[in-house]
Parts: C-alpha cells; structure tokens; sequence
C-alpha cells in the first residue's frame, strides 16, 4: 500500500510518500480501506516530536479515518468487511489502509459522505466532551470560542449553540467569523484589529463569559481568562498558537474559576462506554443535519504535503481532509458549506 511516512521527527518536508507493508489485524482490530482521514494540527506537531505523545517510529500521521473494512481479526464479530466505518486512529491515517482497535471503530450510516465522517471525530468528539463531560455546559450560559473557524473551534460554535449557549465566536479575520456565524454564533470578536476583553465586557453588559474554548494557547489565553465571570470554565484543549501560556493563579482564586484540561482521545481510551454514547449523539446530530461539519478543502493522498501545510499555517477554516485512494488533483476540490 501507499502510506506518508515519518522516518524521523524533523520538519515537515521530510515526509514522504512511501511503500509500506499492508497491514494485518491483531487481536480486537480491524483494518480499514481509509476513504477520508481529518487532518489536524497535532498531526504537524507529531511529525516534528512536539506533541505530548510521541509515536514510535516510522508512523503514518492522521488520527480519524473513514472508510471500509477489509478484514478483522478473529476475535472481532461485530465489524465484517464491508462496513462502512468511521475510527479514530490517533496515528496512521495518510494510508491506503489502516489498522484500528475495534474500540475506537464505529458504524457509519450509508448516506453520511466520507468526508463529513472523516471531519466529525476529533473536532466535534473534543468540542462535545469540552463543553458537555468537561466544562459541564447549562442552556443559556455564554460560551468565548478562540479560533471559531478551526476544526474545533467550528465545532465547539455549533454544539454550544445546539445545547442553548450563547456563543461569541473570536477569529482573525471576518472571514472566518463569518463562517462562526453561519455556524451559530451570535456575535463575533475579531481579535487581529479590536481588544479582545473590552469587546467581551460590552457584549455581556460587563459581567464576562460562563465558559471559554481554548484551542489556540498563546497570548490569548492570559486575556481571554479574564473574560471569565465569577465561576467560569476555561477549557484548555491545545496550543495552535505554538506556544504554551502562562497563567496568573490569582485569577482563579479572585473569581473562583476553574481551568480543566480536555485531552478528548486519552478519554476516550480510558471511558470506551461514556465515549461510544458521546460518538452516538454526534451520529444522531449529523443524521438529524442538527450539526454540519464544514469541510472547506479535500486533496489526494499524494498532495499531502500542501494539504498538511494548510492546516499548520491557520489558513484553512473548518476541516481539510485527505482522499488516500485519490491522486494528483491539480488543486483542492471545493465542498459545499452544507456538506
């Protein structure tokens, strides 16, 4: 099979598209004809050694597939070749195939699109166990998503505003709160040319937010903290920014606020139960067109390097997703904002 393979943690130009073995089930897995993989920004920082993981070597990125199952292990009898599936994989995604728990592996109805499945599962897995298991979301509370045009940042606007929130989506551009919006969110901060906080206390007559979403980190994180009203969340789910903030203690005393940590995938391996109920509202959500996940570009597998490099830059809003049995598209395939 074909695979992008990381040979040593480096820069990203040193990925290459290589033949690899194809896989073979062991026990309690399948393997799976990757149809669609998410890329996100973690899978960069993999490549370079800079996530809080590091996979052994040499590994595939990408960590949430879609696609077909071509064969189990012999343990597994609720998967058969033929399924359609959809799978968080942590690693191995940029693959013609890849082998996958059958924990992390759950049914895909036959009229949801690869490309929407492939987009579903980390973003909206994250923003739904951030505001809901984590952050423990109530109807009518003000939510501060940061990067409201990201992968997570989208999904967490539409699930926040499905659950009764009201959202305040920031972005660094209208453009991408203009996507915020049409996803939800009920007033928009752009943080590249008006301050972040002042705008905060006039949209809530001064009283600050219930809940921040945090997947960016950098400066943002120090002044977004104290848009917090007394007793408010602040979800800490990654460091897009690049870099990891430092935060004033004494804010947490003054206003009583919790900061809670959201590593969606490391809860999902230790709740299989309370994540396979999660996976299944989301299913239902998407089935019910009550969230869209928005896939802005999609490229072939052999076009990774371009598509990859998006997501690392912040160019891209919503998800990139790579088609690992396509190739040599000349530029990304446009999707519809409703896909």
């Amino acid at each position: 099979m074909k695979a992008v393979l990381c040979r040593n943690f480096g820069p990203l130009s040193d990925l290459r598209l290589s033949e690899a073995a194809d896989p073979r089930p062991q026990a309690g897995q399948v393997v799976v004809r990757v149809e669609a993989c998410g890329i996100n920004f973690y899978d960069g920082l993999a490549v370079q050694g800079k996530y809080q993981t590091k996979p052994t070597l040499p590994f595939s990125p990408g960590g949430e597939i879609a696609g077909v199952v071509t064969e189990t292990a012999p343990d597994i009898s609720h998967f058969k070749p033929g399924d359609r599936v959809l799978a968080f994989t942590g690693f191995g995604g940029y693959a013609e195939l890849a082998t996958v728990d059958a924990a992390n592996v759950f049914p895909l109805p036959d009229d949801t699109d690869f490309d929407v499945a492939a987009a579903l599962m980390i973003g909206h897995a994250t923003a739904h166990h951030a505001l809901k298991d984590r952050a423990r979301i109530q109807a009518g509370e003000t939510v501060l998503v940061l990067g409201a045009a990201g992968g997570v940042g989208l999904a967490a606007v539409e699930i926040a505003t499905l659950l009764g929130a009201n959202v305040i989506a920031a972005a660094s551009t209208r453009e991408k709160l203009d996507l915020a919006r049409s996803r939800g969110a009920s007033d928009c901060i752009d943080y590249s040319s008006e301050d972040l906080r002042t705008r905060v206390k006039d949209l809530t007559d001064g009283r600050g937010v219930d809940i921040v979403v945090d997947p960016v980190g950098g400066d943002l994180a120090a002044t977004a903290l104290r848009c917090l009203a007394i007793g408010g969340r602040y979800t800490v789910i990654g460091f897009a920014a690049g870099d990891i903030p430092t935060i004033a203690f004494n804010q947490l005393l003054l206003k009583q606020i919790s900061l809670v940590g959201v590593l969606w995938g490391a809860h999902a391996k230790a709740n299989p139960e309370q994540n396979g109920v999660n996976i299944a509202e989301l299913m239902d959500w998407v089935a019910a067109r009550r969230i869209r996940p928005y896939v802005a570009e999609t490229w072939p597998l052999d076009q990774f390097g371009e598509a990859l490099g998006r997501v690392m830059r912040r160019e891209a809003k919503g998800k990139v997703v790579i088609r690992p049995q396509e190739r040599s598209a000349a530029m990304p395939q446009e999707m519809q904002a409703d896909a």
